[in-house]
């Protein structure tokens, strides 16, 4: 880390930097969760394969926001790994979490439910990805690399 890198990332505390972290899922979120619904429900997709391409892009959209905007980190292929070491990770818990809740409540073909159930499923295994993911990478990836 340089030594203007570390000025930088100095003056944002935790609850900026959380502030950051949730705006930036959020927004990160919706691309996940929008790909996923046009996916399966505009064109059909399978709910797994909507559910990893959704992934894929709103983790890019996340690491590109968080690296520069909630951690002030200069690019780095080291650093680069790691989050993606950790995305992969999380992606096997998210899915798995999110296909466990799909499954045990199957949505309505038609309706508000159909919406609902993917919103809960998605919302219980995302919420599970955020928090282990600022943790991580605020204490792991973001400060030591």
């Amino acid at each position: 880390m340089t030594t203007s890198e570390a000025a930088d990332r100095e003056h944002l505390d935790l609850k900026t930097q959380l502030i950051r972290f949730v705006l930036t899922g959020g927004f990160s979120a919706v691309v996940d969760f929008g790909t996923l619904l046009v996916l399966t429900k505009a064109f059909g997709v399978d709910e797994a394969l909507a559910k990893t391409i959704g992934f894929i892009l709103g983790t890019t959209t996340a690491y590109l926001l968080n690296r520069r905007w909630t951690f002030r980190a200069e690019p780095s292929t080291k650093r680069l790994i790691a989050v993606w070491a950790l995305y992969i990770t999380m992606y096997g818990v998210q899915l798995g979490l999110y296909m466990a809740f799909y499954t045990l409540f199957p949505p309505p073909e038609d309706g508000l439910g159909s919406y609902l159930n993917r919103l809960f499923a998605f919302v219980i295994a995302q919420g599970t990805a955020t928090v282990v993911n600022f943790i991580v990478q605020r204490t792991v990836i973001f400060k030591l690399m």
